[in-house]
């Protein structure tokens, strides 16, 4: 078993892996560990801000992780009469009950063309859970205090109470989107009709 060490972060490249298993699992292990402790430097750093990358119609959004509890496809639902159509419906997530709204109909308008890349933001909000149909995820996100931010606001009047600021990343203008503004709007609260 002399292979070439190629990923572990604690091993140097082109040094021989031990011969024996036992000792390969802790090399393996101690890189683990260094590589975590990395992680979590990395994490802490100051200035840096994570969040999920999503689309909503031709909006890029970035939401905190802290705000954003699970991603999820879109769940087997049950209609609720009577509300706005906008509120999908509600799913059974786990044992919880979470009502799911279509985001961009709520705020545009327009309903969501639902397709394999859809999906559903699961968040917290006062009084349950509530899921919010999205177009697509585009993962995680690290902002740190090297990213520009723009100083252009929100030129969707739709989207500005939601948008604290905006920032140039990858090559696209990303709002930064509060769902804690969203779901404490009474409009959002109130989906009868």
């Amino acid at each position: 078993m002399q292979a070439q060490a190629e990923s572990s972060p604690d091993i140097a490249v082109g040094s021989a892996l031990p011969d024996d298993p036992f000792e390969l699992l802790l090399a393996y292990e101690a890189g683990a560990r260094a590589h975590s402790a990395r992680a979590a430097e990395q994490a802490e750093a100051p200035g840096l801000w994570r969040g999920i990358g999503y689309r909503v119609g031709r909006h890029w959004l970035i939401s905190s992780i802290a705000e954003v509890n699970e991603i999820l496809t879109l769940p087997p639902m049950t209609s609720v009469p009577g509300t706005k159509p906008w509120l999908l419906g509600v799913a059974n997530v786990r044992g919880n009950l979470a009502a799911i709204v279509d985001l961009k109909q709520f705020l545009e308008g327009d309903r969501t063309m639902v397709s394999d890349r859809s999906r559903v933001l699961l968040a917290r909000q006062p009084g349950g859970l509530v899921g919010l149909l999205i177009d697509e995820v585009a993962g995680q996100r690290n902002l740190t205090d090297e990213n520009k931010a723009l100083d252009e606001v929100e030129d969707d009047p739709r989207y500005q109470p939601f948008v604290r600021a905006r920032f140039a990343v990858d090559g696209r203008t990303w709002g930064v989107f509060s769902m804690a503004a969203l779901t404490r709007l009474p409009e959002f609260r109130q989906a009868a009709q």
